[in-house]
């Protein structure tokens, strides 16, 4: 599927600052889709790249996901809903950029790999974002970033 909305050329980052709005706009997300069930709900992220090697999410938005918990390979991620909010979300900040995903996990699942590769179509390296929005009783933010690391194996193969 072609898309209509620019690539981002995504640029080496030692930092990620989430934004509170993002965390509250995650959990609110959350709550009203999956709580006191064991789905995750998935959405995306917004933001710049600074030139300090800052990268800054600044917004989201919830996008329609479903998977099915038996099997791992069966889930859908609604790409027409999630170009329609990302052409809204333009008009209102025209800076922001598609910098990554994020899902409330808690932990990362294979079909993260999968829903990733849907995400280069907007970004070159998107970070993907796991809030785990249970109670918890450690100490600090709930979140955990990740970006993509490429290997070539023996043959010469690409691996993510």
């Amino acid at each position: 599927m072609d898309s209509l909305i620019e690539k981002v050329e995504a640029r080496h980052s030692t930092n990620v600052v989430v934004h509170p709005t993002v965390l509250l706009s995650i959990v609110d997300h959350y709550n009203r889709v999956a709580k006191d069930t064991k789905k995750r709900v998935v959405g995306v992220l917004l933001g710049e790249y600074s030139d300090k090697g800052v990268l800054d999410v600044t917004n989201s938005y919830a996008v329609p996901f479903e998977e099915d918990l038996n099997e791992p390979k069966v889930w859908f991620f609604d790409p027409i809903y999630h170009e329609n909010m990302y052409h809204m979300m333009r008009r209102i900040n025209g800076k922001e950029k598609i910098i990554g995903w994020y899902s409330t996990g808690p932990e990362i699942k294979k079909a993260d790999i999968d829903i990733n590769e849907i995400l280069r179509r907007y970004n070159s390296n998107p970070i993907f974002v796991v809030c785990n929005v249970k109670q918890s009783q450690s100490i600090g933010l709930p979140t955990e970033a990740y970006f993509t690391q490429e290997e070539v194996d023996d043959e010469g193969n690409m691996n993510r």
